[in-house]
């Protein structure tokens, strides 16, 4: 590499395939990552050369841009292959121009268009801007919403260097480097304004600005634009903003957050695609609301109340995060000097109430800004990723809304799930294509077309997993291998590492981020039990592990370094991989191949979990304790349970208690399950679990259903009460911003009276009552307020367990200058039951269920 001194001027330019004129589309076909997701595409790229394809990391453009000439010309001679291009082509065609759910159940809203933005998105793995989970999730959504039509677009970073690439020492530590991505032979492409130029945004930073150009991926009907910092009219510092995914500190995190949410929008806008509708994927993207804000402020001359009322309305956030380490966090130091001028300048605020739209308590100086409480604070429609998760949220956040019920703080749940398309395995899609037909694609959300699982003969699916088995065998000593010899292992290791695992043994499969609380190690706790099941002549047991560890998570490098340890083990070495650098690549191998799915984190601190989701689609069981989405899936005959949901306060505890209800349900349930077999050497109730297992979650466990629940549930809603706030230049906005700072103005002189009980002497099921709330609203009238009364059993202390609305009348005025508020409690279950009456803002004006601050009980 020569010095970057040695030459005044570097001229750059870049060159394309060059394609003989039968085979263009397949520039189009490398450049939309629809190819991921359909089998025959995927085909006709592996088949142009399987070694170089795989050399490249399934990278198209890369391999239309390496693939000599003459290979190129005999393929135009090729029959066969050109038959599969046509017929990709027609698919590809048929696809873009299908009528598509979203056009079939909701036609078209003029207007209507969501915006996704995301820190990471594991679009493939030749693509390297994704780290885990969120990122997967968030590429799923993309495809989600591209297979259905929503009008939906992501916005991202687009780093260089991306997350690192992992790789362990010879004494098991990890190791991490940085390879760079080559953009010109990836499947993104820079974004050109009309005269063909690149469009470039730019976000304020302390004394200078930060430059940002527009990149795209195309993902079906759906666009990712992606911002890279990375050119040179920015300084060599600035341009290490996109270089690599959650690297650096919290300045570093400050400065992509901020180019991520307001240099998104102003990206959007630059290319006339103002969003309806903005989803923030984990609080990452919250400056987009201050942005978006700002917009409106300019635009529509509206003050910072009224813009923030029109944005909350149309913005969804997402939260992922079950503990509040997890959550960005900024010093109030940082953000004035980020911030304090946009604050000031452009949304009119003071540093105050800035900082307090970032805090839990708006007048605490002492709190830190929290991304998470700035989404929250700015969006109507906030939800987790699991039932579970939307109520550990709830207890998270319930300080932000003092007084109203934790059950009721208005943070729902969507659970997660997979895009079917992109991780089930081509033998698997082509059994469920002969016995499902193409429903199972287009509907994978119909418990209907999952019930035809039964048809399949048990031979069938069985042999059709059994193969994959074998080839994540195959790929597990191969990966072994390489690993091994990248490490100066000696020729005898090398070759024992031929002869690791058995393609016939009961596989399981333990795959995710290394953090503590996953407890990757929690298999290990008895070596000798372990022994026994790896070692059992005729019921081995076999693991494959993978994962990456932060690079500054010691604790998360020592479980793997205890991993290799023991896996060194002579008596564990051939039942136990751990295999580098997991991957989208790896990760696919592992859920179509395993048998089994462990997932042992430490309840409630997994939000929801995908990766069990995938394995469901490729006949996989899941073992795992009952957290994040398995606490809905599981149905006792669709896989196994560790532990009944409790959770400890004692963790070393609990980490005895659990793993051995672990080598139990291993002992006494799956292995005996597995090789039980009948005279065929089939494992019958194993295979009736599986089925059970693709009946019962296949179609509650995946993006399609899940899209449509954000789209139904929160898009087309937000949408709506957004622009019913419009017209007239906003002018209900303006109302509503007026109207809530005169509640807070008067709401502390509110005051809700002694609720008058009618009953008779004694209560039945069946029976009512009227009760009668006297509420003196001061200088409030009837039409600003909605009272309530909360009614629910008593536990043993008298305290009110959850709990059901009853909205009361308003019936005229009583003394004192109250207005007296009326309705009638039914009494539907027996024992000992209360209420308690409550005054809130006039919910129908509300548009939402609570403003923080203003509630008032009796």
């Amino acid at each position: 590499m020569f010095p970057m001194g040695s030459f005044k001027t570097v001229h750059k330019y870049n060159v394309k395939p060059r394609l003989p004129k039968e085979l263009d589309f397949l520039l189009t076909l490398a450049n939309n990552i629809w190819y991921v997701w359909d089998r025959d595409a995927l085909d006709v790229f592996r088949r142009m050369d399987r070694d170089m394809w795989d050399e490249i990391y399934h990278n198209p453009v890369a391999l239309l841009g390496r693939i000599n000439q003459q290979k190129l010309e005999a393929l135009v001679e090729d029959e066969s292959f050109m038959a599969n291009l046509h017929k990709v082509k027609e698919t590809f065609e048929n696809y873009l121009k299908a009528k598509t759910w979203y056009k079939r159940k909701h036609g078209s809203e003029a207007g209507f268009n969501i915006a996704y933005f995301s820190l990471e998105f594991g679009l493939n793995e030749c693509i390297r801007i994704y780290s885990g989970g969120l990122g997967m999730l968030a590429g799923d959504h993309l495809k989600s919403s591209s297979d259905l039509g929503l009008p939906l677009c992501g916005v991202g970073l687009l780093y260089r260097e991306g997350y690192f690439y992992q790789y362990l020492n010879v004494d098991g530590w990890q190791q991490e480097t940085y390879p760079d991505n080559d953009f010109a032979n990836m499947p993104v492409q820079k974004v050109l304004d009309r005269d063909g130029k690149p469009i470039i945004v730019s976000v304020d930073l302390p004394g200078r600005k930060l430059f940002a150009e527009l990149w795209h991926v195309n993902v079906g009907r759906t666009k990712l634009f992606l911002l890279n910092a990375n050119i040179e009219i920015n300084s060599a510092q600035d341009r290490e903003i996109t270089a690599q995914l959650y690297g650096g500190d919290t300045e570093m995190r400050i400065k992509q957050e901020l180019l991520l949410g307001i240099g998104g929008m102003r990206a959007l806008v630059a290319m006339d695609m103002n969003p309806s509708v903005a989803h923030m994927n984990e609080g990452h993207a919250a400056f987009l609301s201050l942005e978006r804000a700002r917009m409106l402020m300019r635009e529509k001359s509206l003050d910072f109340q009224q813009a923030k009322r029109a944005v909350m309305a149309s913005s969804v956030f997402t939260t992922h995060t079950p503990v509040k380490a997890g959550i960005d966090e900024f010093s109030p130091d940082m953000m004035k000097s980020y911030l304090g001028e946009f604050a000031h300048r452009e949304l009119g605020l003071s540093q105050d109430e800035f900082l307090g739209l970032g805090r839990k308590n708006p007048f605490d100086p002492t709190e830190p800004f929290s991304m998470a409480v700035l989404a929250l604070r700015m969006s109507h429609f906030t939800n987790g990723v699991s039932k579970l998760h939307g109520e550990v949220s709830r207890k998270m956040w319930k300080e932000i809304w003092p007084d109203v019920p934790e059950d009721e703080i208005p943070i729902g749940s969507i659970t997660n799930g997979v895009h079917h398309s992109s991780w089930i395995s081509y033998d698997m899609s082509t059994l469920l294509d002969r016995y499902l037909g193409p429903k199972w694609i287009e509907e994978p959300d119909s418990p209907e077309v999952w019930k035809r699982v039964a048809e399949i003969p048990y031979t069938e699916i069985w042999r059709t997993h059994e193969r994959r088995r074998e080839r994540l065998v195959a790929v597990s000593r191969l990966g072994l291998h390489r690993q091994l010899k990248a490490r100066g292992a000696t020729s005898s290791e090398l070759k024992a590492a031929w002869e690791v695992l058995d393609p016939q043994a009961l596989t399981i499969g333990f795959a995710r981020r290394f953090a503590t609380y996953k407890r990757a190690t929690l298999i290990f706790r008895d070596i000798s039990r372990l022994e026994a099941l790896c070692n059992n002549p005729d019921r081995p047991v076999q693991f494959i592990f993978a994962g990456k560890a932060h690079p500054r998570d010691v604790e998360g490098k020592e479980l793997i370094k205890t991993i290799i340890t023991l896996a060194n083990r002579p008596t564990l070495r051939r039942r136990i991989v751990f295999l580098e650098n997991y991957d989208m690549n790896i990760a696919r191998y592992l859920v179509q191949g395993v048998d089994v799915w462990l997932n042992n984190p430490r309840r409630p601190l997994e939000a929801s979990g995908t990766s069990g989701m995938k394995v469901t689609f490729n006949g996989g069981l899941n073992l795992s304790v009952l957290d994040g989405w398995w606490c809905e899936g599981y149905q006792f005959n669709n896989g196994w349970a560790i532990g009944a949901g409790e959770t400890y306060a004692d963790t070393n505890y609990q980490d005895e208690v659990e793993s051995r209800g672990l080598y139990r349900i291993l002992e006494d349930e799956v292995v005996p399950i597995f090789y039980n077999r009948g005279t065929d050497g089939l494992p019958r109730k194993w295979i009736d679990m599986m089925r059970e297992s693709f009946r019962t979650l296949c179609p509650a466990y995946n993006t399609h259903r899940m899209v449509k629940e954000y789209a139904e549930s929160f898009y087309l809603p937000a949408f709506r009460i957004s622009k019913d706030l419009e017209p007239e230049g906003y002018r209900k906005a303006k109302d509503l911003a007026a109207w809530i700072k005169r509640l807070y103005s008067v709401w502390n002189r509110l005051r809700v009276g002694q609720a008058v009980l009618e009953k008779p002497g004694e209560l039945k099921i069946g029976d009512s009552m009227q009760v009668t709330v006297p509420v003196y609203l001061s200088d409030l009238t009837p039409d600003d307020v909605t009272v309530q009364i909360l009614h629910a059993p008593l536990d043993a202390e008298g305290r009110l367990t959850g709990g059901t609305v009853l909205e009361l009348a308003v019936s005229g005025k009583g003394p004192e200058g109250s207005y007296l508020y009326k309705g009638v409690l039914a009494c539907q279950t027996s024992g000992s039951h209360g209420f308690a009456a409550r005054v809130v803002p006039n919910v129908k004006r509300l548009n939402h269920r609570f403003e923080p601050g203003l509630i008032s009980w009796g």
